[in-house]
């Protein structure tokens, strides 16, 4: 009924568990982009079938594996190695498309975030939506920030409420750090571009109301500090403990990397505009 394409690179740590918890899918495939470690390895010997593209960015490889892998269903989830479905996720994901009328040409999904083996719902604003069911054909992606978001939707875009499991940080706080300080330039980039009409920060959608708050807040000084305080305190975070405060204060510190090299885009591009 599902077909399930995996992006890699190095995620020998990850796929294991991943592969492990989607056994109930007869069609799984690997798109890497250069693993060194064991993640081919791995993948082949669980199973999946494996193919090979140079990645550009996430967007891109989503794109690339919709136009070059051959899928032995129509119906297409988008896992990364750090993810897990549970039973009840997959339960939901099948009856979801049972359900599916004509009209309908995919599902967001959201995760549950798990920090040092405890989800931590209240920090990481459960729910948040990506779009990661697709039919194929109905939908492109496009990137957005260091990730990507969905692009020429055909038809109707539901959501699926149950989640599945994200371990984001299954790599340590060390990998963490050095992959945000990327994306926060990847980030800064796409936010300074980018500004959606003021309206969306109210817009019932997740995908369009999340694009549009950072993109406007991320311009306000004390943004960073008023993303710690709504996460930990007036989203409760602090009773999520240790984890709770560790994942809020970087987050914090994540916002801050995007916003002080927004002002280097800005100076940037103001000393050019003075040469020219």
């Amino acid at each position: 009924m599902v077909s399930i394409i995996i992006l890699t690179k190095n995620e020998e740590n990850d796929i294991r568990g991943c592969l492990e918890s989607i056994k109930w899918c007869d069609d799984v495939h690997v798109l890497d982009s250069g693993s060194t470690d064991k993640t081919i390895e791995i993948s082949t010997e669980l199973g999946a079938k494996i193919s090979f593209n140079k990645f550009r960015s996430f967007g891109d490889q989503r794109n690339w594996a919709l136009d070059n892998i051959e899928t032995k269903y129509d119906w297409i989830l988008f896992l990364d190695a750090d993810e897990r479905t549970t039973d009840k996720y997959t339960t939901a994901l099948f009856d979801a498309i049972r359900k599916a009328g004509p009209d309908v040409a995919g599902f967001y999904c959201c995760w549950k975030m798990i920090l040092d083996g405890k989800w931590i719902r209240f920090c990481d604003n459960f729910r948040k939506w990506q779009f990661r069911v697709l039919l194929r054909g109905k939908a492109r992606f496009k990137d957005f920030g260091h990730g990507q978001k969905e692009d020429i939707i055909s038809g109707e875009a539901q959501y699926l409420m149950e989640p599945y499991l994200h371990y984001g940080f299954s790599k340590g706080w060390a990998q963490w750090i050095d992959r945000h300080n990327r994306y926060s330039t990847e980030e800064a980039i796409s936010r300074s571009k980018v500004r959606p009409p003021f309206s969306q920060v109210f817009s019932k959608h997740g995908s369009l109301r999340n694009v549009a708050i950072k993109s406007w807040m991320s311009r306000f000084p004390g943004w960073p500090l008023i993303r710690f305080v709504y996460t930990y305190f007036l989203r409760l975070g602090f009773v999520e403990g240790r984890q709770g405060f560790t994942y809020c204060v970087n987050i914090c510190y994540y916002e801050f990397l995007i916003q002080i090299k927004m002002r280097e885009i800005r100076r940037q591009q103001q000393l050019n505009g003075a040469i020219a």
